[in-house]
C-alpha cells in the first residue's frame, strides 16, 4: 500500500498527506523496474533520463575522477529520489550504480510536473526532500575536509541510523546495511585499509560494531559525542504542514 511506501514515511515528516495527495504518489509509483547491483542505471553525462523512487534496496551516486578513481557522492536509501535534479537540469552530473539489487519507480519529467500542478503540498513536500539532500552533502563536505577519520566514520554511520529510522527501516540500536569497506572508503576518503581499522578502533571502544552487514551501536551517545553528532540538519521533527 502506498501508504505504507517508504517516500509516503519520508514526505510524512513534512506533511501530512491528504488521500487525492497520496493517489498522487501511487501513480509515480506506477512504472516499476528492477535493476541489477553494480549495472548503472543512469550515467554521468547521460541527458534525457528519468528520476527514479527507490523502493527496495540501496544505490549509490558517484563521480569518476580522471585518474579513474571513484567518489561516491552519496547513499540512497528507500523512500528517496534518484537522479531528481538531473531531469530537471537535462543532464546528469553523476552516476548512479545499485549497491545491491533495487526496485524502484520510474518517473517521467511530465509525470511530475503534472503531479506538481495538481497537488502543490506534494511539490513542497519534495522540496523538503530534496533540500535536506542538499544538507546532507554540505555535512559530507565538512566531514571530508574537517573530521578525523573516527569521527567521519561515526558521523557518517549515525547520519544514516537517523536516516533509516524515518522510513522504519532503523532505530539508536542499530540498522542492516550492506555496504562494503570499499564503499565506505570512496564515500569518506579513506583507504579500505584505513577503514578497517578505523572499523575496529570503534568497535573495540565499545562504540559501534559494523559486522555481517548490520550496524549495532554499542554506546549511541558516546558516539555521538565523538562524531559531535547533531541531527538538526535532517529536520525529522515534523510535519510542518498539517
Amino acid at each position: 500500500m502506498i501508504q505504507d511506501s517508504p517516500l509516503t514515511r519520508k514526505l510524512s515528516a513534512f506533511v501530512s498527506l491528504s488521500d487525492a495527495e497520496l493517489a498522487v504518489l501511487d501513480r509515480l509509483h506506477q512504472r516499476r523496474r528492477s535493476f541489477v547491483v553494480g549495472r548503472d542505471l543512469v550515467h554521468q553525462g547521460q541527458s534525457d533520463q528519468a528520476a527514479y523512487i527507490l523502493s527496495e534496496g540501496w544505490v549509490c551516486s558517484y563521480k569518476i575522477q580522471p585518474d579513474g578513481s571513484r567518489q561516491i557522492v552519496d547513499f540512497q536509501i528507500p523512500g528517496d529520489f534518484l537522479g531528481l535534479r538531473s531531469v530537471l537540469l537535462h543532464t546528469s552530473d553523476h552516476s548512479i550504480e545499485p549497491v545491491v539489487d533495487i526496485q524502484a519507480a520510474e518517473v517521467l519529467a511530465s509525470d511530475l510536473l503534472e503531479a506538481f500542478a495538481h497537488t502543490p503540498r506534494l511539490a513542497m513536500a519534495v522540496l523538503w526532500a530534496v533540500s535536506r539532500d542538499e544538507a546532507m552533502v554540505v555535512e559530507h563536505l565538512v566531514c571530508i575536509g574537517r573530521r578525523d577519520a573516527n569521527a567521519r566514520m561515526a558521523h557518517f554511520l549515525l547520519e544514516l541510523g537517523v536516516r533509516l529510522a524515518l522510513v522504519g527501516m532503523g532505530s539508536k540500536a542499530g540498522y542492516d546495511c550492506p555496504l562494503t569497506q570499499y564503499h565506505l572508503a570512496d564515500a569518506l576518503g579513506l583507504s579500505a585499509v584505513h577503514v578497517n581499522r578505523v572499523l575496529r578502533q570503534l568497535r573495540e571502544g565499545g562504540l559501534v560494531t559494523f559486522r555481517d552487514g548490520h550496524v549495532t551501536f554499542d554506546d549511541y551517545e558516546r558516539l555521538v559525542a565523538l562524531a559531535d553528532f547533531d541531527p538538526a540538519y535532517l529536520d525529522q521533527t515534523g510535519p510542518l504542514l498539517k
